[in-house]
């Protein structure tokens, strides 16, 4: 069975959102906000995207209201998978003819 590209993981900088996600369990969001370099209305759109789609959780943990915390959902997790899959296959099928 071929895996497939996931459209809504697909854009770069989602895809960067998913694997530190899939790395760390829970991580605050100006903490990818600093690892990605994007402005906060930028971060927001990609965000918002990937948890309208049911693939990220955001929440406010603790006294401080302003500190959102992201975590990817188990389809999140299984909609990232299935993406990584399918790049892999992707790179694994693409044979470059030798000289010789």
């Amino acid at each position: 069975m071929t895996a497939e590209l996931d459209p809504i993981i697909h854009p770069t900088h989602r895809l960067r959102i998913c694997a530190m996600l899939v790395a760390g369990s829970t991580v605050e969001l100006s903490v990818i906000k600093d690892h990605l370099d994007l402005s906060p209305s930028a971060l927001s759109k990609q965000v918002a995207a990937l948890v309208d789609a049911g693939y990220v959780k955001q929440e406010r943990l603790g006294a401080d209201t302003r500190r959102v915390w992201l975590s990817m959902t188990r389809a999140g997790r299984k909609a990232y998978e299935g993406h990584v899959a399918a790049l892999r296959e992707i790179v694994n099928a693409t044979t470059v003819p030798s000289d010789s």
